[in-house]
Order: structure tokens, then sequence, then C-alpha cells
């Protein structure tokens, strides 16, 4: 915090110093509205509702889902995603990657999922927990599915938290809200940003209907935001350029060093680089029965064994429900480093199981 306020213009260091602790805009700050637009090609500030990330989710399945419609989302995912919709009732359907040189979600896939009733698509790209981003053919034409779907086309739901955070400014998407008209593209100061505290996330969209129809129904969750952390966002949006650079810097030392680690452990674990994001799904090659003497049963074993053993925290593809061979691994911390050195040394002394 005291990074964002020394860092702050003169402007903002005084509305900050002022500050008055009452009931912000329901829609956000509107300074913040206008600069989260600004980060898009097509939007308008108030095509943007300020909500806290999770809260946006939960506030635009509510308003647009009934039970019984069809929801197509890429999986595994962040849960919220498609439990939501599950919740509300919905049929699922789940897009799922192939695993190869690369984690590839094949629009062909979601061409063979998708219905003449389809209500929702619901993406994450850069995706969580692979690490995936689709090619710019393969986003274009996921898109034109989406349209597609008749009469009047199916509604985009893009999780982008993880935007901006690609290792090469040519390889990032489009916005979606960019790109279709019936699009909403979910993103936030959580991630790429770093600022999760705040608390802060943005939903936008062009359909004014259903903007407000989500703004209606926040009136029954926070209301509005907090004046505190709306202002330290905008000073965060406002040195957005220092703030990413500085983070994809430590995603870059840490990918090399968990190349490195892989390297080394190729026998127990194959490695996908994300290709974008500060998440990785390995998958570990040595469960029991494979070899003697490496005896992990599954990765939930893996992991727990892990945790233990050295307090290195990853995440077992169970906790997704996606089989039992993979976990995920986090790159976005400044000790990333420091877990990826202790997992090395405990695997380098031969703890197998």
């Amino acid at each position: 915090m005291s990074d964002l306020i020394s860092e702050a213009d003169e402007d903002l260091r005084a509305r900050w110093d002022s500050l008055r602790l009452g009931y912000t805009e329901s829609q956000g700050l509107p300074e913040l509205r206008a600069e989260i637009a600004a980060m898009y090609e097509t939007v308008a500030a108030d095509e943007v509702l300020v909500a806290a990330p999770e809260e946006a989710i939960f506030l635009t399945m509510n308003s647009l889902l009934s039970a019984g419609d069809h929801v197509v989302c890429t999986f595994p995912g962040y849960q919220s995603l498609y439990e939501l919709a599950r919740g509300i009732g919905c049929d699922l359907s789940f897009w799922e990657p192939v695993e190869g040189d690369t984690w590839r979600f094949d629009p062909a896939d979601l061409e063979r999922l998708l219905r003449p009733d389809t209500k929702l698509v619901v993406c994450n790209f850069p995706h969580n927990p692979t690490g995936a981003l689709p090619s710019r053919e393969d986003y274009d034409r996921m898109i034109v599915a989406v349209k597609a779907v008749g009469p009047g086309g199916a509604w985009l739901f893009s999780d982008e938290m993880y935007r901006l955070l690609e290792p090469d400014d040519g390889i990032r998407l489009p916005a979606a809200v960019d790109r279709y008209e019936k699009a909403m593209s979910l993103s936030g100061m959580s991630k790429a940003f770093g600022l999760a505290g705040l608390r802060i996330g943005w939903l936008t969209t062009h359909d004014e209907s259903l903007l407000e129809r989500v703004g209606a129904m926040k009136d029954y969750t926070t209301i509005c935001s907090s004046a505190p952390s709306e202002l330290l966002a905008l000073m965060g949006l406002r040195s957005r350029e220092r703030i990413l650079e500085h983070n994809r810097r430590r995603l870059r030392r840490n990918t090399q060093a968990a190349g490195a680690f892989f390297e080394r452990h190729r026998d127990d674990m194959r490695w996908i680089p994300p290709q974008a994001g500060t998440v990785s799904f390995p998958r570990l090659l040595v469960v029991e029965g494979d070899s003697p003497g490496r005896r992990w049963k599954d990765s939930e074993a893996f992991c727990e064994e892990v945790l233990r053993d050295t307090s290195v925290l990853l995440l077992p593809s169970s906790v997704y429900g996606y089989g039992d061979a993979h976990f995920r691994l986090g790159l976005g911390r400044n000790d990333s480093a420091f877990g990826l050195e202790a997992l090395d040394a405990y695997l380098s002394a031969g703890h197998r199981g």
C-alpha cells in the first residue's frame, strides 16, 4: 500500500489524505470505471461494473441463468465458473483441454458440445490451472462458434483474470467484450496486479439490460465497494505498466527456475510450461506400481506427503475433479523459487512414498 500511495500523482494522494469513509457509488467510482474502460478497445465507462471478482461471477450467473439452461464451461477450472450454474439447475457440458506438447482447448471440441439451445459459454484464458492460452486462430474460431448458436448467438462469459501476464504482448488475446456484442469480460486487481487484498474487480459488457440486472442484484450483496480499496485500485491502474512489468519479471524468473527443476526430475514429472498466467499443471509420472521404490499412489498422496515433510503446498488434480495424476503449481509469488528449492532437495534425497 505504501508503494501505491508514494507513487500516486498529487491529485490521488490529496484524495487519499482527505478520503471520507461513506458509501460509494454502487456501479463503482467514476474515475476508476473510466480507467478500467481505457484498457479495452470498445468499452465505455458506463459499461463497467465494479465488484469483487467472485461477486461478479455470482451476480452474472444468477442474473442470466435459469434452471434447465445449457451451459458449456472450460474444465478443469475455478469452481464457481461452473458450480454456480450447476446450483441453479443448469445442464452443464465441459470443454476439456488436450494434453500434448502444450495444453490446448480445441475449438472443434467446443463446436461438438454446443447445442442450438446453449445459453452460455464460459471460458478462462489464460487458463487456470493449465496455463493454456489459445492461438488467435483458435480464439477467433471459438467466438465464431458461440455467435453461430442460434438464433442470435449464445452469451459468452470470459474470465480474464490472468490476462496481461503474457510473456510476450504479441500473444495476448483481445478481450472477449471487444470481439462480441454478447460477451462479458471479467478482470480485477487480484492476479495480474498482485493486489488481491483490495477485493476489487470488474465486469464489462455492452449489453445495457444485463448490466442493469447485475447491478440491481448487487444491491443484495455488497451494495458498493470499499472507498479506500477503490482509490487504491485507481492508483494501481494508473501505475499499471510499472506494476505489470515488475510482476512479469518475477514470473519469468520463477518459470525459468521451474524449468530447471522439472528437467532435473523429468523421470518423475512431466511439465508443460504455462503459455501465460501464473499457474501450471504438471503430470506426476511415477505412481504406485510403476517402478520399485516409487510408491506415490496418486497426486493427492504426493501432495499430502510433500506438504507434511516440506511445508510446500501443491494442489492435487483431485481437488478439481480432474483425475489423480496432475497437480497445480503456482509461479506468481516471491517465494516460488524457494519452494522449488525445498521440493528439489526433498526429491533429490530419494524420498518416495
